[in-house]
């Protein structure tokens, strides 16, 4: 494998990842996402703020880089071995990228929605897991980070229970502590018991206080 396509994938990745979508929609608004509701530019914040509408957006954009970055080596024009390598990098950085954006000034999100996109090409079996996850503890208990925590660790476990590759199994391993690294003022909240829960709020709150992260 060259180095041209391994610092290709990197740079590739990580510039996809850094695109701030939860920004630019926000923006889009008249919002800046980083001064409103969690400060956070990631998808549940911009729901939270803005509404569903875009929240969503945001959601799928960020899901589709990691996908996008993920995906793209193993396209029949990259002529190398081991495309599946140059996946995990791209993966990794598109994560990177996400969580510390060139573009804001090295700001971001928690990076759960670019990490699913891109294991969702990857490992998508591990990945149903994990939703599943998100899903069953959100409604139960509507904790976005706790689910975000709670997922990441299951496709984590996912990841080797169901035998990949072991060089995949380790990638996983380290995007989802990442993740769950990334919420670690909502754990330390959680523990507490003042993890605020997910409530969807209209535009017109959006230049209220800073309030605390529950979101990716």
């Amino acid at each position: 494998m060259s180095n041209f396509w391994i610092i290709s994938t990197a740079i590739a990745g990580y510039l996809l990842g850094a695109l701030p979508f939860g920004y630019l929609v926000a923006k889009a608004h008249g919002v800046d996402i980083f001064k409103a509701g969690s400060g956070n530019p990631g998808a549940t914040n911009v729901k939270r703020v803005l509404g569903a509408k875009a929240g969503n957006t945001v959601l799928v954009l960020d899901m589709l880089k990691g996908a996008v970055a993920t995906g793209w080596p193993m396209l029949p024009f990259v002529h190398t071995e081991h495309q599946w390598i140059l996946s995990l990098i791209g993966v990794v950085a598109a994560v990177i990228g996400h969580a510390f954006s060139v573009f804001t000034r090295f700001k971001g999100g928690k990076s759960v929605a670019t990490a699913a996109g891109g294991l969702v090409v990857l490992i998508p079996e591990a990945c149903g897991i994990a939703a599943v996850t998100w899903v069953v503890v959100f409604y139960a208990l509507r904790y976005v980070s706790l689910a975000s925590i709670l997922a990441a660790a299951a496709v984590i476990v996912a990841s080797w229970l169901l035998h990949y590759h072991l060089a995949v199994s380790i990638i996983t391993t380290v995007l989802g502590t990442f993740v769950i690294l990334r919420h670690h003022e909502n754990i330390r909240r959680l523990l507490n018991g003042t993890e605020s829960r997910f409530v969807k709020k209209p535009a017109a709150n959006a230049a209220e206080t800073k309030k605390p992260d529950t979101q990716p």
